[in-house]
């Protein structure tokens, strides 16, 4: 089976798209590929369905946060299995439904009927972001954020109207927020209902609007929220705080917060999922005669023996030194890998010193060094 194509790259959009830009992708490659527009074209068909499920994922906040930690795999199994919930005989195309035909004919199909704007809305996704230090998103840690966001209006309860005034039923659409009119399309015509332009699709009408939120009912405030950053986190990574986004609309639920972290680099250590990984310098001497180094970790230096005869790159492994496991038990690993460091600015007395030890070398104490020069005997003869 050929690997899934990042979803990102299948709408032709960076990861750091704006939602617009999402929709907006996905419109021009759903006109492009449709197989109405496309009829008995295999290859067409399979794009859409690879554009659609993409679309299924990216335009939904919490599957594309998902998606940008987890990929593919997604938290619970995976994304997108065989192709998303398109089925193209009954007109069923996930999550991507109304959006495919309304980059068609901007609106419903064939009789269909958008969804109503004057019931109870979700609010919006809000995302910030927050830099930690290495160590905190190692162990974890508890940071003050600035949120800004929509709250309902206290001087007229969220409804937009004046104090001792109410909003009235839009006389255009009689409250229903939707009205019907006709037009030609790719397949015939077509009678497609739209938000009513005069209601702007609420179904009501603020004659007297409040004062201090001019109508809508909202005002924006920015407020001080405490978060608990999970140990194990990784750059890139975000923390979900349910119902702490934008309200929702006519009794509808508040959208979630996101935070996404950014962790800056250590100076010693580098992560491997929950694995670190330091490089170390050692001298000839220990090398060549062991020694007990004092080596960094997370938590503090600790004593570690390295044996006799250690050669430069050799790594070490110490169990348990790593990070902790985001929402589990236990610790990755930290290993060491030690380089030899050749001494530099020797005095006369040194170089003596060294000379009087290669007179004694017999050629046993250098394994690689006299099998390699065993083999460019064997390549190049003498």
């Amino acid at each position: 089976m050929a690997a899934k194509r990042d979803y990102y790259e299948v709408l032709g959009v960076p990861k750091t798209a704006s939602d617009a830009d999402i929709k907006k992708a996905f419109r021009q490659l759903a006109k492009k590929y449709h197989p109405d527009v496309n009829p008995g074209d295999k290859e067409a068909e399979a794009k859409f369905k690879e554009v659609n499920e993409a679309y299924e994922v990216l335009s939904d906040a919490k599957k594309r946060s998902e998606y940008d930690q987890f990929g593919h795999e997604g938290p619970m199994g995976g994304f997108g299995g065989g192709g998303g919930s398109y089925t193209y005989s009954t007109g069923g195309f996930g999550g991507g439904f109304e959006d495919i035909f309304d980059a068609f004919f901007g609106g419903g199909f064939g009789g269909r009927t958008s969804r109503p704007n004057n019931g109870p809305q979700r609010g919006g996704d809000i995302q910030v972001n927050v830099t930690l230090k290495f160590t905190e998103a190692a162990f974890g840690c508890k940071k003050e954020i600035q949120v800004s966001r929509s709250e309902s209006c206290e001087e007229c309860g969220g409804s937009g109207a004046k104090k001792g005034t109410s909003p009235k039923v839009c006389p255009t659409c009689g409250g229903s927020g939707q009205v019907q009119t006709s037009q030609n399309t790719l397949f015939g015509r077509s009678v497609v209902m739209r938000p009513c332009a005069q209601c702007q699709g609420t179904g009501q009408i603020i004659e007297t609007p409040c004062p201090k939120c001019g109508g809508k009912g909202q005002v924006k405030r920015t407020r001080t929220i405490s978060v608990n950053i999970p140990a194990g986190i990784d750059n890139g990574q975000a923390v979900t705080l349910r119902g702490q986004g934008e309200p929702g609309l006519r009794g509808g639920p508040a959208g979630d917060l996101y935070v996404r972290v950014t962790v800056r680099p250590h100076q010693l250590f580098r992560r491997e999922h929950y694995d670190l990984r330091c490089e170390m310098p050692i001298t000839f001497t220990e090398a060549a005669l062991g020694a007990e180094l004092e080596v960094p970790t997370l938590e503090g230096k600790v004593r570690y023996k390295i044996p006799e005869g250690t050669q430069s790159g050799t790594v070490f492994r110490l169990k348990g030194k790593g990070v902790p496991v985001l929402g589990g038990n236990g610790k990755g690993d930290l290993f060491i890998k030690v380089t030899v460091e050749v001494p530099k600015r020797l005095s006369e007395k040194q170089r003596d010193i060294l000379r009087q030890f290669d007179s004694t070398v017999t050629g046993k104490e250098y394994n690689e060094h006299k099998t390699f020069f065993d083999k460019m005997k064997e390549a190049f003869g003498g």
